[in-house]
This record gives C-alpha cells, sequence and structure tokens, in this order.
C-alpha cells in the first residue's frame, strides 16, 4: 500500500478521482496505511491516532462526494495531505512541537485549511516541527527528532523535517510547511524534494501559529513543480482576515507552465560571489555549478553579482527574528495559553516561571532569552534599531540587482548535505549557519524555491535554490520545470522506501 500511495502525483489523483476512475476511501485507506507504516520509522507525526484519523476521513468524504455528485472539479479532489503541526485545524491540538501546548486545540481552520478543505483536500494529520519553529534539524521537537528517509542515521531538516520526510518517502504526495529562515526550502534539500516559500503576505498566515511575524510565511512540498504550483494556486490570494496579506488576485501557476515557452532564453540567473566561499562543501558546490549548467544548455545567462551585506544576514536574522519570538510567546504562561505547572503553592510569579520553564524547550528558551536582551531598554537601539535598518538596507541590495535586469538569483539551498543526528545538537552556532542562503528571502519577504539537482558521495541530495522579485513565483516555477524535465532527478529514496 505504500507504493500505492507513492505512485501518484497529486495531480493524478485528483484528476483521477474527479473523472470517476479512483475510490476516496481506496486513497484514503492508502495513505492512512502508508503514514501508519513510515511514522513508525521515520516519526514525521505529532498525535498520530489512526483511528482518530480513519473517523475525520470519513466525515471528509462525505462532503467530498456530495461536491463530486454536484459535478463540481476540485483542484485536490482527494489528494491526501499532512500539515505543519503550527497551523491550524478546529477541533486539533496544534502543539507546535512542544510540550507547553501539548492540551491546546486550535477553536477554528487557518485560512489555508479552509481552502484546502474548499479544494477537495483530504487532511491526513500534522507532522513533526521543531519546537515553535525554532531550528534546522527537527531535533527541537518535544516529540523527538525526525530521521530523513534517504537515510535513518541523519536528520531531515528543520523545522517543517516532518513534513519534509513524509513527502520525500512517498507517505503523501504533497505538505504544507511553514518557512521563517529557510524552513520548508533546508528540509527540501535534505530530503530531496520540491519546497516553497511565497513572497511574504501571498498566502495567509492567519490560523498559522507565530515564531517571526515579519518572516513567516505558509508553503507547501512536493515531489514535482506541477504539484507544488498547485497546491500554491490553492492557497495563495488575499485574505481579510490577514492584515499583512496582499491584495492580489489569485492566479493559475500551473496553467501558465503549459502556455509559457519551454525554455529560458531571455533569463538571466545570477550567482552571489560571497556564496560560493568558505562554508560550502565542495560536493554541494560541485553540484551546484554542474546545474547551472543545466540553466545554460536551456537558454539562460548566467552572470555574477557581488552582494557584500549578505554577509550580515545571520546576525540581522538572529536578532529580530529572536525578538519577535520574545513578543510572540510572551502570551504562553499557563494560564491563557498552555500547560500550568502541578504545583499549587506557588505565587503567581513562580507559576508563570515554572510553567514556561518546564513548557519550553531549550531552544525556545534560548531565543526568548536572546530576544528579550536585544528588546531591554539598554540594548534596543544597539541590536534591534540597527538590525532593522541592515535589514531595509539588504532589501535595497537586492532590488537593485532585480532592476538590473537580473530574473533569478541562485544559490545552494543549504552548504551542506544532511548531518548526522546530534552532530550539531551542541553547536548552536554551526545550527544557524546552515540558514546562511536560506534567510535573506525571509529578511527581504522574496519568494525563493528549493529543487533537488543530485545526491553526495554517501547517497544525500543536494538542493538548489532560486529567488525571485516580489511575487514573481511563477518565473520560479517555471525555471525549475525546465530543470526538472531535462533532469528528471531521482527522488526516490534509497534508505528503507526504496
Amino acid at each position: 500500500m505504500i507504493r500505492e500511495a507513492s505512485s501518484r502525483s497529486a495531480l493524478e489523483i485528483s484528476r483521477a478521482v474527479n473523472e470517476g476512475q479512483l475510490r476516496l476511501e481506496d486513497m484514503a485507506n492508502a495513505a492512512l496505511e502508508s503514514i501508519d507504516a513510515g511514522h513508525k520509522v521515520l516519526n514525521t507525526q505529532v498525535h498520530w491516532n489512526r483511528a482518530e484519523v480513519s473517523d475525520s476521513l470519513k466525515e471528509q468524504i462525505k462532503t467530498l462526494e456530495s461536491s463530486l455528485r454536484s459535478k463540481k472539479n476540485l483542484p485536490l479532489a482527494g489528494v491526501p495531505f499532512l500539515i505543519k503541526d503550527n497551523i491550524m485545524v478546529a477541533g486539533e491540538i496544534a502543539s507546535c512541537g512542544s510540550r507547553f501546548l501539548s492540551n491546546h486545540r486550535a477553536a477554528y481552520d487557518a485560512t489555508v485549511i479552509t481552502r484546502l478543505k474548499a479544494a477537495g483536500a483530504l487532511l491526513c494529520g500534522r507532522t513533526n516541527m521543531d519546537e515553535f519553529g525554532m531550528g534546522s534539524s527537527n531535533e527541537n521537537s518535544a516529540y523527538g527528532p525526525v530521521r530523513n528517509p534517504w537515510n535513518k542515521e541523519y536528520v531531515a531538516g528543520g523545522s517543517s523535517g516532518g513534513a519534509a520526510a513524509a513527502v520525500s518517502a512517498g507517505l503523501v504526495p504533497v505538505a504544507l510547511g511553514s518557512d521563517t529562515g529557510g524552513s520548508i526550502r533546508q528540509p527540501a534539500s535534505f530530503c530531496g524534494i520540491y519546497g516553497l516559500k511565497p513572497t511574504y503576505g501571498r498566502v495567509s498566515r492567519y490560523g498559522l501559529v507565530a515564531y517571526g511575524s515579519s518572516f513567516d510565511q505558509i508553503g507547501p512540498l512536493a515531489r514535482s513543480i506541477r504539484d507544488l504550483a498547485l497546491v500554491y494556486d490553492v492557497i495563495a490570494g488575499p485574505d481579510p482576515l490577514d492584515s499583512t496579506s496582499h491584495n492580489l488576485s489569485a492566479e493559475s501557476s500551473l496553467e501558465r507552465l503549459s502556455a509559457e515557452p519551454q525554455d529560458l532564453k531571455g533569463i538571466k540567473i545570477a550567482t552571489v560571489r560571497e556564496y560560493l566561499g568558505d562554508g560550502l562543501n565542495p560536493e554541494v558546490h560541485a553540484a551546484f555549478q554542474r546545474a547551472l549548467e543545466v540553466y545554460k544548455s536551456r537558454g539562460a545567462t548566467i552572470v555574477d553579482v557581488s552582494l557584500p551585506l549578505l554577509k550580515l544576514a545571520i546576525p540581522t536574522y538572529y536578532i529580530l527574528a529572536t525578538a519577535e519570538a520574545s513578543a510572540n510567546l510572551a502570551r504562553f504562561d499557563g494560564v491563557r495559553y498552555g500547560v500550568r505547572t502541578q504545583d499549587p503553592n506557588l505565587s503567581l510569579k513562580e507559576m508563570y516561571t515554572r510553567s514556561r520553564s518546564e513548557g519550553f524547550g531549550k531552544e525556545v528558551k534560548q531565543r526568548i532569552m536572546l530576544g528579550t536582551y536585544v528588546l531591554s531598554a539598554g540594548y534596543y537601539e544597539s541590536f534591534y534599531g540597527k538590525a532593522g535598518r541592515i535589514r531595509a538596507a539588504i532589501r535595497q541590495e537586492l532590488e537593485s540587482v532585480f532592476k538590473g535586469g537580473v530574473h533569478l538569483i541562485a544559490s545552494p539551498t543549504a552548504p551542506t548535505t544532511a548531518f548526522r543526528l546530534e552532530q550539531k545538537t551542541q553547536d548552536s552556532l554551526s545550527m544557524y549557519l546552515s540558514d546562511v542562503y536560506t534567510i535573506v528571502a525571509n529578511l527581504a519577504g522574496l519568494p525563493a524555491l528549493s529543487h533537488p539537482i543530485g545526491c553526495d558521495s554517501q547517497g544525500l541530495p543536494i538542493g538548489l535554490q532560486l529567488m525571485a522579485p516580489m511575487f514573481d513565483e511563477n518565473i520560479l516555477l517555471r525555471s525549475a520545470l525546465q530543470y526538472e524535465e531535462q533532469e528528471r532527478p531521482d527522488l526516490q529514496p534509497r534508505g528503507i522506501f526504496a
């Protein structure tokens, strides 16, 4: 049954269900069996209860059958879906990978969930994640680390590691993650799949538990560009419930992929000089250069640019993101939200302190303390204020490149392939540097996409990142499709699901 669930793309499933060639019950049962088997080995899920999910699917199928009988053509009809554990679904526990919210049930659906349901998707569970999205390896979860389906002794990447591993292993064809500094793209790279971070504001954040409100963005993970475009089309668009949502009408990226030229003539892709030096693994560098040759063969022009401010991206990001995390997580106190300490003989202040100390993990505490420090009266301007100005300067530097005629900026998605479990858990700086190429898109609010370009000598996937001007997701999808159709990258893990 694992092969049954993994052998079909989301597009194939939707087409077959809409045409009456595939029963919803069969697809749901195949997905349940696949997820159940995969989770036992990879730890992809949280709050996993097969019987409860099965009951939920039966109710979803009743609604879908009614829509299908009325001849509605649903874009995601019968497509099994998994969502990251920080996205709200009414009545379900949304714990964000944390002990602190292990008893918190969502009161409403996130906008992306409303849109997935309306499009006919079958919601099959919640995926494991780094606690509150804070991590680059999915080892910071209260539910244990996610394992990479290409090699179980290696990390899946973070913080959307559960979603990436599930899609890579074929448990479902598509999933939703969230991206604050690379949390969709980096695990997509580590797991050999596709991951898209849309332009900030292009997809509603209503119902996404915030880590860094000016950085967070929901996006899809898939095993093909067309599936990625299919899901993006469903979830993108303005939302009156999200004040940061841009008032741009939705368009069909999937249809444009077929209508636009089947080459990249006239497209200029820039590589960044500062990205290709120290810290970049030689095998990743070599694979990146080979991938650029593929783009050249499709008609693209490759140019070299210098972006000197990018060397400040890591400190700028971690000052601003931790400051926002400190403010956003202040509400989790054991009174309004979260698990309260069991000791009844405490003052209010002691209860707050004990509840947060017991509920939050080490990495979350570390980032809250750093964020609180940079926001304190004596250091606000020296750290937070200065970081805000550097962020604006980085955005302007990137805009100048695009205004100069460049259509895309290409880089490796991560400086290395996946690393061993526990290899970097005691070295925060080394872990933070895993995001060196991805955080720039979040700082500037730009769309970015990771796609697979091969494997290293250990058989671990390598990803390439493309970054585009705001609201130009279509050029990302079109360009990555050109690579996909020429190279046909091998997306089948050589681990337990080979």
